[in-house]
């Protein structure tokens, strides 16, 4: 088969494109087909070494969704030809995989499979996030970073579905419109710290609720003065470069922070499930609306790279392995 194969750490440029072996389930496992794999920022932090789970080479990417193969000895409840749709299992740029059967989940008919591979990692992150680590109430009001982004126009999104005021921070002005149209009631600009100021503004000096933050270390500080008086942090994306520090008393006013990785997101099946069933319905119902705005060859995995690094693109970057 071919994939996308890392054999050095680096930039965009080792992604090089490669015969692989064919992978062979084995007991518990599913043989898939990839019709599509996702493009994550986290891929970019994988590619330089950050997070592996072992050594070059590899083949990246954690997401994607398409029909499955082959059983494995003792799998039960897929037969050959379903389609699914899978996150977090290295391995996914590329036109085969073979994935643990507990980390699939059934994608129904009505639900197309670009949308399910588009849907894992970041509506699965954002559904966490509004769920349980801020889980607002109608009428409370966040702040959400990067929400013309893939993660932040899902968590508006969920948030206005909760009745929740929605201030979008964007970093260039031609995204103002991309933010608007996920739902966010105010949008601002700014590309570093400056924006605390008129959050105060917009909520009467009081602050917001919660700050969805996925920005680095640079407007950790910033995020955590814009809260209310027990407000919560929710600070996500690869601690790649400067991690942010703070002393316990330097948090204000009863503040929280929350850092979620992705296991802990789904640590059970039975979660996986239950979010993804959610995610689905509200995609179904058209509450909650996946935006693909970038499809690549596997041979183009090193643009995709690039352009999800350049900070410009919005929404979500796919690759089409069979296509």
């Amino acid at each position: 088969m071919r994939a996308v194969v890392v054999e050095e750490l680096g930039g965009p440029e080792v992604l090089r494109l490669r015969e692989w072996p064919d992978p062979e389930p084995g007991p518990g496992e599913l043989l898939v087909e990839i019709d599509f794999s996702g493009v994550n920022f986290m891929d970019t932090g994988s590619r330089v070494g950050y997070g592996l789970p072992r050594g070059v080479p590899f083949v990246p990417g954690v997401e994607g969704a398409g029909r499955v193969a082959a059983l494995g000895p003792g799998v039960s409840g897929f037969a050959v030809g379903d389609r699914v749709a899978w996150v977090y299992v290295y391995g996914s740029y590329a036109e085969k995989i073979v994935v643990p059967a507990d980390q699939v989940v059934p994608v129904p008919d009505d639900i197309p499979s670009d949308v399910a591979a588009a849907t894992m990692m970041q509506g699965l992150t954002a559904h966490h996030f509004v769920t349980e680590s801020a889980p607002l109430a109608e009428g409370e009001t966040a702040l959400v970073h990067s929400a013309a982004g893939g993660v932040g126009r899902m968590v508006v999104q969920l948030l206005k579905l909760r009745g929740v005021r929605v201030i979008g921070l964007v970093s260039r002005e031609e995204k103002v419109p991309v933010a608007k149209a996920a739902g966010a009631d105010e949008v601002l600009v700014s590309s570093g710290g400056g924006f605390v100021d008129r959050v105060r503004e917009l909520t009467e000096g009081q602050g917001v609720h919660a700050v969805f933050d996925g920005g680095g270390a640079g407007t950790f500080h910033p995020s955590i003065e814009a809260l209310r008086r027990s407000g919560t942090l929710v600070y996500y994306g690869p601690l790649i470069g400067d991690v942010p520090t703070v002393r316990m008393t330097d948090l204000p006013k009863s503040v929280k922070v929350a850092y979620a990785v992705f296991a802990d997101h789904i640590p059970t099946r039975e979660l996986l499930l239950e979010h993804t069933r959610d995610l689905f319905e509200k995609i179904r119902e058209g509450g909650l609306r996946i935006d693909i705005t970038g499809r690549y060859p596997l041979a183009a995995a090193e643009q995709a790279h690039r352009d999800i690094e350049s900070r410009r693109t919005s929404g979500k970057l796919l690759l089409t392995p069979g296509r």
